[in-house]
């Protein structure tokens, strides 16, 4: 089986969830995969911009990033946005003639621009390929109204009903959940995972704003949890964002702070958690859930993780964090009323989809399977 990724760079989580899938089908001799940044390998100057743009939007005027999410996804069933056409005539070329070079037997696209892309080009050439395509968030993204795939991987089956909203059919959506890195559905057992990474043995505190470090709150939220009286430990991942890592290694700290800047031990630091405050990114998410570790969110970007928000509130997956709840408050009420921490594990029992990765994995098989058959 030959499998093609396809993304587009925006934001960390699109590139992360093709390469779980890719991580799952690493040693198997029957299966070659590739990753294709579409715009990357294609238009790298379109690439820069779309990556420095969003960057600009979701960190310096998110708010009308939000707008602009909001009126696109107002238009409903639209088909013909300007998107597909303004892409095909960037990819066309470069991307068709990608495709015939490796002629893939299924493609996965992780993000919409790149589903959209492909829909144009199939629309006009024969690609033989099974085109799936991921939504990366717990929302039905504007645009995907426009693509036309074999089958489209949701968060969950909550999502069925704005799926048929957006025309999509119900057959071909399959709610595998997210994939997320296999090391996300396994657990170390929490007190040998505070020995590794060198913690106390205590209440731990996670705070995690994503590989760009996104949250203009953070500071202000690392510092009230600091002078609070409670016995716990704060361990903080600021992602890219070297400033924010500078000044919480400067602060005069009144407990154990442990501050990360980029990190791979994400798995790691989630098992040694006992909950986790963190922008509700649809990935993030997806990795708290399969650990079944307690959410409190907070600084969605406007747009899709507001949607992200709404749907962990809806199901009492999560806390949510305002002037009004800060997050000292929140961490009293888990420390100190455990019927509350249990009520969001539970809760997760039925919307976590820890097992995202393998589903998919062994359906993409059962696929190739039918297509050599035939």
């Amino acid at each position: 089986m030959k499998v093609l990724f396809l993304s587009v760079p925006t934001g960390h989580g699109h590139h992360q969830t093709a390469k779980a899938v890719l991580e799952y089908f690493q040693g198997n001799e029957n299966v070659e995969c590739r990753f294709l940044d579409v715009l990357d390998n294609t238009s790298p100057v379109l690439a820069d911009s779309m990556q420095q743009g969003y960057l600009l939007s979701t960190k310096v005027t998110p708010r009308m990033f939000g707008r602009f999410y909001n009126l696109a996804d107002r238009r409903n069933t639209e088909k013909d946005s300007g998107v597909g056409k303004l892409l095909n005539t960037v990819l066309h070329k470069k991307l068709l003639a990608y495709l015939r070079q490796y002629d893939p037997d299924i493609i996965v696209a992780t993000h919409v621009f790149a589903a959209i892309a492909l829909t144009y080009l199939r629309n006009k050439y024969p690609i033989r390929a099974k085109v799936l395509t991921i939504v990366t968030d717990y929302t039905i993204h504007p645009y995907w109204e426009e693509v036309e795939a074999d089958y489209y991987i949701t968060a969950s089956e909550l999502l069925n009903f704005q799926a048929t909203k957006k025309g999509l059919s119900l057959e071909k959506v399959k709610p595998f959940g997210i994939p997320v890195h296999p090391r996300f559905s396994q657990k170390v057992p929490q007190k040998e995972a505070r020995e590794q990474l060198g913690l106390e043995d205590k209440f731990t505190v996670l705070l995690m704003m994503g590989s760009m470090g996104y949250g203009h709150n953070t500071l202000s939220t690392v510092r009230s949890l600091d002078r609070m009286d409670e016995d716990f430990q704060l361990v903080t991942v600021c992602g890219n964002n070297k400033k924010l890592k500078a000044r919480i290694d400067a602060m005069i700290k009144h407990k154990n702070i442990v501050n990360y800047g980029f990190t791979d031990e994400v798995s790691l630091l989630m098992d040694a958690a006992d909950c986790i405050i963190t922008k509700p990114g649809g990935l993030s998410t997806s990795e708290a859930l399969a650990k079944k570790l307690p959410i409190i969110l907070l600084d969605p970007i406007p747009g899709q993780e507001d949607r992200n928000k709404e749907f962990m509130l809806n199901n009492g997956l999560a806390l949510y964090l305002s002037p009004t709840f800060p997050a000292t408050e929140a961490i009293y009420q888990l420390m100190h009323f455990d019927y509350k921490m249990n009520l969001l594990k539970q809760n997760m029992e039925h919307i976590a989809k820890p097992d995202a990765v393998s589903a998919l994995g062994e359906f993409m098989l059962e696929l190739a399977g039918e297509g050599n058959q035939s």
